[in-house]
């Protein structure tokens, strides 16, 4: 009855749908994950003004409907239940498509629903892109990828999302949309001066940044990714005198207001693509050959581990198809990798791909025949892809590897919460060991996929979730690895978030003093925790252990 009553209100003050159905609640009470949390409502809102009326919905109606929550989702693919909720889901794929390209500022302004498949479409026949994209660019959405602060592939050059975007309009807790861009010093000072929630928030933020500075410059971690926590540490830059909060949002999971729309940046491509791909026996050379390499300044260099290989193999009509070839002429194009299997005496332990992107094909064929020869004179093993095709293989692998696990791994589930840390690459031969002797020991199987430049690795468990006991090694492995993790100096997560699978681990990582600051931001933007709860700040063991799938 309550339900009927909350879809019925809402209903009454919004444009868009709202639905309660009991299809609707189990679709959106998962993402990737493996959580299960069951919405009370879902809402499709058609304009911002619809954003603004739920958010002032919640506000008004807090003491009729207890603890009632808004959470932000796009496409869904989030690996850490980011997008579940207990509460309001607000989908912008239905409504919140809009893109417009502008070659000569090259910027693009993107609403939260847009999906990248499709802004590709648009931007790369004008020979631009947004080169930060996930594995799972082809499902993923703007909205999740800028909330989530992503990486993928072309990292290595280009860096996370936070580098691309300009500025960002959100819906903030009292139901305003406000801009939020790079302010110089005399630009603050205005707002500050304000005596609204704006200038509160800037006053407020502006008090904490300054007073703990150091605190917060000497805590953002030492690599080359991190997602975890707030990025306070982008926000004050005191040598360039700018004040940047669109940089807090990018990574915040949603948990500080809705995103409406943001501007991103946009750079030109380069056509002229190579792939030079290494095999390896072992994990223990790769450390020294990336840093060879880092200086050739390739567009990516991604790894995938045998499991992986042995997978796309056993599925390789799925893989041909997706390529786009006949399974026989596709079987043809592994010849290469057959004989340099019979040098190696069977499959290669590690498979890493060098991507090369230029703008001359001689600019191109030079960097790929100098990094040759250093690999040659290393006695690495390698070869170069003939051609796109031949090259669109190994991504097919790298890309599908978490979506084949999923689907095609029956009598076991992939369980990603151990799946994206980033540890100092020299410290990597050191670490991994110790990290696989920890799954070892409580026989838990892997898939290991990443980003080798920087020390970014993907391990997703493969596990039989309707058994108790294995449910129950989530978080004994959970807690040593984390802790490992904080032990090395790395970061709990890259590129994917903290969400429900890491939230109760941000004051380990970061430490008691600087988890409170932590929550004065959520406290500054969302007094009555309104926005996303239990992600950042706020998540625990207990719930997580709650919510993970029985089978």
């Amino acid at each position: 009855m309550v339900l009927n009553n909350l879809q019925k209100e809402l209903q009454k003050v919004i444009e868009g749908e709202v639905v309660s159905d009991e299809v609707s609640l189990k679709k959106y009470s998962r993402d990737a994950s493996l959580f299960e949390v069951t919405p009370q409502i879902i809402v499709f809102p058609k304009n911002r003004k619809d954003v603004q009326s739920v958010i002032n919905f919640v506000n008004n109606n807090r003491h009729q409907y207890k603890n009632l929550s808004i959470t932000g989702r796009a496409a869904g693919t989030d690996m850490t239940g980011g997008p579940i909720n207990e509460g309001i889901i607000l989908d912008f794929t239905k409504y919140f498509k809009k893109e417009s390209v502008n070659l000569s500022r090259m910027t693009a302004i993107v609403e939260p629903g847009v999906f990248y498949r499709d802004f590709e479409l648009d931007t790369l026949p004008k020979q631009v892109s947004m080169p930060v994209y996930p594995a799972s660019k082809s499902l993923a959405a703007l909205g999740g990828m800028i909330m989530n602060n992503c990486g993928g592939e072309k990292s290595l050059r280009f860096g996370q999302m936070r580098n691309f975007v300009n500025e960002i309009k959100m819906v903030l807790a009292n139901g305003n949309e406000y801009v939020f861009r790079k302010l110089s010093m005399s630009e603050l000072e205005k707002k500050m001066e304000q005596t609204d929630f704006e200038g509160e928030i800037y006053k407020r933020m502006f008090e904490l940044v300054s007073k703990n500075y150091d605190l917060i410059k000497n805590s953002k971690p030492k690599v080359a990714k991190n997602s975890s926590g707030y990025a306070l540490w982008d926000i004050y830059n005191k040598e360039e005198g700018t004040f940047d909060l669109s940089q807090l949002f990018v990574g915040s999971q949603g948990t500080l207001g809705i995103m409406s729309e943001a501007e991103v940046r946009l750079v030109e491509t380069n056509e002229n693509e190579r792939l030079v791909v290494m095999f390896f026996d072992s994990w223990s050379d790769l450390p020294s050959v990336v840093n060879d390499i880092l200086p050739f300044r390739p567009d990516s260099m991604e790894t995938f581990d045998d499991t992986t290989l042995k997978l796309g193999l056993r599925f390789m009509p799925e893989i041909a198809k997706k390529v786009g070839k006949n399974l026989f002429s596709f079987i043809i194009d592994f010849i290469p990798e057959f004989f340099i299997g019979i040098r190696m005496m069977g499959l290669p332990k590690l498979i890493v791909l060098i991507e090369i992107a230029e703008k001359t094909s001689e600019e191109a064929d030079k960097k790929v025949a100098d990094i040759s020869r250093m690999l040659h004179s290393k006695n690495i093993i390698y070869r170069v892809a003939k051609d796109k095709a031949d090259a669109e293989k190994y991504w097919i692998m790298r890309r599908e590897s978490f979506s084949l696990l999923r689907e095609k791994v029956k009598d076991k589930k992939t369980a990603p919460f151990i799946e994206d840390f980033c540890i100092d690459e020299k410290k990597m031969p050191e670490f991994l060991p110790k990290l696989i002797s920890i799954l070892k020991e409580h026989k838990i199987v892997v898939n290991i996929a990443g980003h080798a430049g920087s020390g970014n690795l993907h391990i997703i468990p493969l596990m039989d979730l309707s058994k108790k006991e294995e449910r129950d090694k989530i978080l004994v492995v959970s807690d040593k690895v984390y802790s490992l993790i904080v032990e090395y100096g790395g970061s709990i997560t890259a590129e994917h978030n903290d969400g429900i699978i890491r939230t109760p681990y941000v004051e380990q990582m970061f430490g008691k003093e600087m988890y409170n600051i932590f929550e004065t931001v959520k406290d500054i933007f969302d007094p009555n925790n309104m926005f996303n709860p239990g992600k950042k700040v706020g998540g625990s063991k207990e719930y997580m252990d709650s919510h993970i799938i029985k089978g």
